[in-house]
């Protein structure tokens, strides 16, 4: 991986979305937690895939097929690789983290009696940091099958410890589900504990990456994880891909979802046999030049270096906070997560949504509101937020920006 410093000025000729200005200002694009961009790299590899290669996979027997598939499969060996997955684990593709995450929760309790992982009487543990997509399916997983649900609550700064979660785990306890990076407020929890605590405790383990895959993907060999989750929009990559990949042993326990062409070994009239993974996960025809797209996404990352862009995000993180907890009258959450890649942040009698409508005035984008973390925001005795989060094309001058502007806007709304 790189040691040097970025470039960003020089990254961002690569992202032509970039280049347009908003409001007659140059568009400083701080979203990114919600969606990064893609550049021309990512897009050309799609566009050539869908001028040349296009075609179903796994079922012809002509060039193209041929080609589509060596395409499709060629992308997933190349995201084994991005994620460090050995030969213990398998990877699924998806249409992004929501996806991925609703397949292990269903997967682990649909399927009937006496197959279901999850029955009543076990117990599921989520933390208290998670994205509604990483809550919601265990609400429902809980539901469905009589089991209990219980939250490893965050301390009041936002952080969640491993000696909380070790009073929390019994006998029962069946699933632990956490984020790598609470996308409300930035918290970096220390999963890695967390998962081996857990595992060890004879849980299976579920790991949310979206928010660290752009910066620092988890690497599966490295972990107790049984599943690990993350969305393509996230990394420079396409919208409507992600991926679902973990122990070989833990996917065979999900059952499928979508039944359908291409996730089946056999079938009979009144029955069917399911295809070995990851084919038994991937019912249907692909995204596959989603896939190829989100596979160049992956060799950006690598050639430009996930450390390299780690400390370039932590900087401008850095930056954005001690300007704004310069500004009278605005609350950081989580100011201690020196490892986050956003800033999120209240200001004393202004709504978000105000902030960011005046914000986009100067051309900058932020996201406002809940950020679908509203039991944590809660949890917090908070509302809705105003969020700026960095990629690798961000700027310093970017984050003086962001902090003059939401000076003005104060000024303004006072």
């Amino acid at each position: 991986m790189s040691e040097t410093p970025l470039l960003p000025a020089t990254l961002r000729s690569q992202f032509p979305v970039l280049q347009q200005a908003i409001h007659g200002q140059p568009l400083a694009y701080l979203d990114n937690a919600a969606t990064t961009h893609m550049p021309l790299r990512v897009l050309q590899a799609m566009q050539d895939f869908e001028t040349r290669d296009r075609a179903n996979i796994h079922r012809g027997v002509h060039t193209l097929s041929q080609r589509a598939t060596d395409a499709f499969e060629g992308a997933r060996a190349t995201l084994r690789r991005f994620i460090g997955a050995t030969a213990e684990h398998a990877l699924v593709f998806t249409s992004g983290t929501t996806e991925a995450l609703n397949l292990v929760a269903q997967g682990l309790w649909a399927g009937g009696p006496g197959r279901a992982w999850l029955r009543a009487g076990d117990e599921i543990i989520v933390s208290g940091l998670e994205h509604h997509a990483n809550l919601i399916p265990w609400q429902q997983a809980a539901r469905m099958t009589g089991a209990q649900l219980r939250i490893l609550l965050p301390d009041a700064q936002g952080r969640v410890h491993a000696q909380t979660l070790a009073g929390l785990l019994t006998p029962r306890t069946r699933v632990f589900a956490l984020t790598a990076g609470a996308n409300a407020t930035g918290e970096r929890p220390p999963y890695e504990d967390l998962l081996r605590l857990a595992a060890q405790a004879g849980a299976l383990t579920v790991l949310d990456a979206a928010q660290a895959v752009g910066h620092g993907a988890p690497q599966l060999a490295q972990l107790d994880c049984d599943f690990l989750a993350f969305s393509g929009h996230k990394m420079y990559g396409p919208m409507g891909t992600g991926v679902l990949a973990g122990r070989r042993s833990a996917l065979e326990r999900l059952y499928p979802l979508r039944l359908g062409g291409d996730m089946v070994d056999w079938v009979g009239w009144q029955d069917a046999g399911f295809a070995p993974l990851p084919a038994r996960l991937e019912g249907g025809t692909p995204h596959v030049a989603g896939a190829v797209g989100l596979a160049a996404a992956a060799q950006f990352i690598t050639e430009v270096g996930a450390a390299a862009i780690a400390r370039h995000v932590q900087a401008l993180r850095a930056q954005a906070l001690h300007g704004l907890q310069g500004l009278p009258g605005v609350r950081v959450l989580a100011p201690h997560a020196t490892q986050a890649a956003l800033v999120s942040f209240v200001v004393d009698g202004a709504h978000p949504h105000d902030i960011g409508t005046l914000l986009d005035e100067r051309g900058i984008a932020v996201r406002t509101g809940h950020h679908c973390a509203q039991p944590l925001l809660d949890h917090l005795n908070l509302g809705p937020t105003t969020r700026a989060s960095f990629a690798l094309y961000n700027t310093a001058d970017e984050v003086q920006r962001l902090v003059a502007a939401v000076a003005h806007a104060m000024e303004v709304l006072q």
